[in-house]
């Protein structure tokens, strides 16, 4: 590593800058890590080594979390890796309409908390759930489509933008056969929506959300229940859409009604349809791209916010599907 002239960023309260360097000086020890620096720390001081530019990507993540404590928010698991996403990344591109498309100004205001994009394309991502009619959200697991979809559409009801909130998805057993499921409707059809069920619970609170369930104002249900119906007035999200048909696909865009906006997720790598049976969110995305106030936005394993294991993990069935593709395109 060839050493540049360091810099030297000196902060006036000592508390933050025990928070930006974290327990053990984790946080320093994830930036060094990211951007192959070396960050010396002393007293309210932090000295940056290294290259100019990988330097000045660890001086930018360092402002983005000191702007993170002097809103009163803490640094939490997950904020560092954020903040690194978007040094690296840079900005976001703007959707059409005219919004704050970067981490600092696109926010999630939900009951419980306030949720801030941790990659760029989430950002973008959440822009385009706050301005647009109809949003998709592609990519691999741990990208927070399904998450940031529900905490909008939460975030449109807390401020009276929407009458109610719509969450539904295909009940498709991935890859098993589940046989018999006992109980009423609603006990069998439960398990393919609890992550939605968990999500609600997440930004709102679970007393407010069976309040909300029972009064129909949230409603949770199996794609087949939105045939016939015209969804007005409603933030509507279909999550795991990889796994609807072509005339489900189109069934579900064509309920949506006055005053609402609809997000539509799913991860195209994992579809659970019968073999021979083709996957609806592909051919939507296709022939939807470019239309106006419609937004398509796209997943890679940079955005993953879970373990970063889960990010290596897509990476390595992403170069497993790639070579097997380029062995059938030699035959």
């Amino acid at each position: 590593m060839t050493d540049q002239t360091p810099r030297t960023l000196e902060f006036a309260d000592n508390r933050v800058v025990a928070e930006i360097v974290g327990a053990h000086s984790r946080n320093l020890a994830d930036i060094e890590r990211a951007f192959e620096i070396e960050v010396a720390h002393r007293g309210n001081i932090l000295t940056l080594h290294g290259e100019d530019d990988a330097v000045e990507k660890g001086v930018a993540t360092i402002r983005t979390l000191e702007t993170r404590l002097a809103k009163g928010r803490p640094i939490e698991p997950g904020d560092v890796a954020g903040a690194i996403r978007f040094a690296n990344e840079g900005e976001p591109k703007a959707t059409p309409k005219p919004a704050a498309a970067n981490s600092k100004a696109v926010e999630i205001h939900t009951r419980k908390r306030i949720i801030e994009p941790r990659s760029p394309r989430q950002a973008e991502y959440v822009n385009s759930l706050q301005t647009q009619t109809l949003t998709f959200g592609i990519g691999p697991a741990g990208t927070g489509k399904s998450y940031l979809a529900v905490a909008a559409g939460v975030a449109a009801f807390m401020e009276k933008r929407v009458d109610r909130i719509i969450l539904s998805r295909p009940a498709v057993e991935a890859g098993e056969r589940l046989g018999f499921l006992p109980g009423d409707l609603k006990e069998k059809i439960d398990p393919y929506l609890r992550p939605l069920y968990d999500a609600l619970q997440d930004t709102i609170g679970g007393d407010q959300v069976q309040k909300f369930m029972e009064s129909g104002v949230f409603e949770v249900a199996p794609l087949a229940f939105m045939r016939g119906r015209t969804l007005a007035n409603a933030f509507v999200v279909l999550d795991e859409a990889q796994n609807c048909t072509r005339m489900q696909m189109k069934m579900f865009l064509t309920r949506l009604g006055e005053n609402s906006q609809m997000a539509v997720t799913g991860d195209p790598t994992q579809v659970d349809l019968p073999r021979g049976e083709t996957s609806g969110l592909q051919e939507a995305v296709d022939i939807l791209e470019g239309i106006p106030d419609a937004n398509i936005i796209r997943f890679t394993d940079a955005d993953v916010v879970r373990h970063p294991m889960v990010s290596r993990i897509v990476r390595a069935y992403d170069k497993l599907e790639s070579s097997r593709r380029d062995r059938n395109d030699r035959r």
